[in-house]
């Protein structure tokens, strides 16, 4: 079977040296090197040998965070998972890693069976999520599923109740008794403020948000 390849990104040196030997003790998985911030791992990224599967990477870390680093290999090395591992249980830094790209967040008392367990999963699955993490993402997003509701006019609301029908724009207009360059506009403006780029992502964006029933 393949080995896969670890690297670890951790400023504390003992600590490092113990994660290391660690990830060497689980069957396929082995440690290419160790880093002490996201700096040095950009560095030794440019050698093609350097790449890894997987990087356990720490959150606090001078000259470049966790978060700055994970972002980069989203952004550089998208075939590079990333797995926290952290001291940190704010949910906003957990959020923040998950965010910039990491597959998963483990906290550094977690006990070795889930360790290998979760690499393994990121590994398989693309990603693994404790029951914490998994709360606080719930939570995330229903919070900003309310920001967005809470974001958006009744005049918006309604004109999205109206792209949910069969009626034509012209006709959309004369419903809300706008002129049809001003619907033009609350359909731009929408689509921008939604991130969608046509009329079925309104749609959509409807359908999961509840603000039409099928």
């Amino acid at each position: 079977m393949k080995t896969n390849k670890i690297v670890i990104v951790e400023d504390h040196i003992l600590l490092s040296q113990a994660i290391s030997s660690l990830v060497n003790s689980f069957n396929n998985f082995e440690v290419l090197y160790l880093c002490k911030n996201g700096k040095e791992l950009v560095t030794k990224l440019k050698t093609p040998s350097n790449i890894p599967d997987v990087v356990l990477m720490d959150v606090n870390m001078p000259i470049m965070n966790g978060i700055e680093t994970t972002k980069y290999l989203k952004d550089n090395y998208p075939g590079v998972k990333v797995m926290a591992l952290s001291v940190e249980e704010d949910e906003d830094i957990i959020i923040k890693m998950l965010k910039a790209g990491a597959k998963g967040y483990l906290l550094k008392d977690v006990e070795k069976s889930i360790l290998e367990t979760a690499l393994n999963e990121v590994i398989n699955n693309g990603y693994y999520h404790t029951k914490d993490v998994s709360n606080i993402l719930i939570h995330t997003l229903d919070e900003d599923y309310k920001n967005t509701k809470k974001q958006l006019k009744e005049r918006e609301i309604e004109f999205i109740k109206h792209v949910c029908t069969e009626l034509t724009y012209k006709e959309i207009a004369g419903k809300m008794f706008l002129s049809p360059k001003t619907i033009d506009g609350y359909r731009d403006s929408l689509f921008c403020k939604l991130e969608v780029k046509n009329r079925i992502g309104l749609v959509i964006y409807a359908i999961k948000n509840k603000i039409i029933t099928l």
